[in-house]
């Protein structure tokens, strides 16, 4: 059986261990442009050794964005600081990801520390898109419902956006299908209640998220991976489910996607959430056993034995941790000391690495 730092290959990409940064909005870029802080945040998890290193979600289209000081990917001139960042997380060893994404309804909204809620055009918001034209709450900002040639637009942006990933550097994309966001909005029948060949029936509701991932898969090399994120259930009665998710997920193997990063939630307000350590892995577990395409499982994992533990009963293919990598940026190296895994230290920290930990030099 695997176990957590035991090498996986996904195509002709190597990650020398199975902790993975998920990735986590930073709603700190102007013009979706990538800075220092990117730069740090994101360097200091590959300096602590995290097998690959994601992206926040990074907007294929201006209007795209949760909030205006949301990554992005839509223009050229976003291209080059996005490398500079891929660049030093190969120094240190760490695979580069970047998360594609579009918001939806939930766009135009204000950054966490400012207030939840609408950003007018005055203060630097725009008019969101949705399949409809029903806003996620009451003071959220009511979309415009998107006509079958915006539709085609938006597969051309994450298509685009794909091309300009490859230029900046990275070795892995995952779509963002989850969450309430624009992909998620179309897969749930909660949200989407379009009459045309995008709503209604399962088949019309999967179409999008098919139609990026082709996409994507194409615009993308052969020889590198494509993950999709997917909310595994809504937590809603009648609302998309695991079973659902299951059958999305053979689709995507059958277009050639290489894992399905399980988590779930947020198309609606008001969903119980049963939320304790590891809550979303039997999701990832699910898909996995019915599908046999790799997984990633996601949700208050904390610890290197819970980690250690979804990998070698086999439940998920990887770990991705979110808040217990903002606790501890150096979290990978760690959990291998914790279970007494040799684990190269960078050359700089040597001094202060456990004893018999090995040393790498940047590359």
């Amino acid at each position: 059986m695997p176990s957590l730092f035991d090498p996986i290959d996904l195509r002709s990409l190597t990650l020398p261990h199975r902790l993975v940064v998920s990735p986590m909005c930073q709603y700190s870029s102007v013009d979706g442009l990538a800075n220092d802080w990117h730069l740090v945040h994101l360097g200091s998890r590959a300096v602590g050794g995290a097998a690959l290193v994601f992206t926040e979600a990074a907007a294929v289209t201006a209007e795209g964005r949760i909030s205006p000081q949301d990554l992005g990917i839509w223009a050229d001139a976003q291209i080059p600081g996005l490398r500079r960042i891929t660049e030093f997380l190969h120094t240190q060893g760490s695979a580069a990801g970047i998360q594609l994404a579009h918001a939806g309804r939930k766009a135009s909204t204000a950054a966490p520390w400012f207030g939840e809620g609408t950003v007018t055009p005055p203060d630097g918001g725009w008019e969101p898109v949705a399949p409809t034209g029903e806003p996620f709450f009451a003071h959220y900002p009511v979309p415009r419902a998107l006509t079958i040639a915006d539709i085609n637009g938006v597969v051309r942006a994450f298509e685009a956006s794909t091309r300009r990933a490859r230029e900046a550097g990275f070795d892995v994309i995952e779509i963002h299908a989850a969450h309430g966001y624009l992909l998620h909005q179309f897969l749930s029948p909660l949200v989407n209640t379009r009459t045309d060949e995008y709503g209604g029936t399962f088949d019309n509701r999967v179409r999008l998220t098919l139609d990026v991932a082709d996409a994507v898969r194409r615009a993308w090399p052969d020889a590198l991976p494509v993950f999709v994120r997917i909310s595994a259930t809504d937590w809603v009665e009648g609302g998309w489910d695991l079973d659902q998710s299951v059958e999305l997920a053979r689709r995507l193997c059958a277009i050639g996607i290489d894992l399905i990063d399980c988590s779930s939630g947020g198309a609606v307000r008001g969903a119980r959430i049963a939320v304790a350590p590891g809550y979303q892995v039997p999701f990832a577990e699910r898909i996995r056993q019915a599908t046999g395409i790799a997984t990633g499982a996601v949700g208050l994992i904390t610890t290197a034995a819970e980690a250690d533990a979804i990998v070698r009963a086999e439940r998920a293919d990887l770990v991705l941790m979110a808040r217990q990598m903002l606790r501890d940026p150096y979290f990978a190296a760690h959990a291998a000391q914790e279970l007494g895994v040799p684990f190269p230290w960078p050359v700089q920290y040597a001094r202060a690495a456990p004893p018999d930990a090995t040393t790498r030099a940047a590359t």
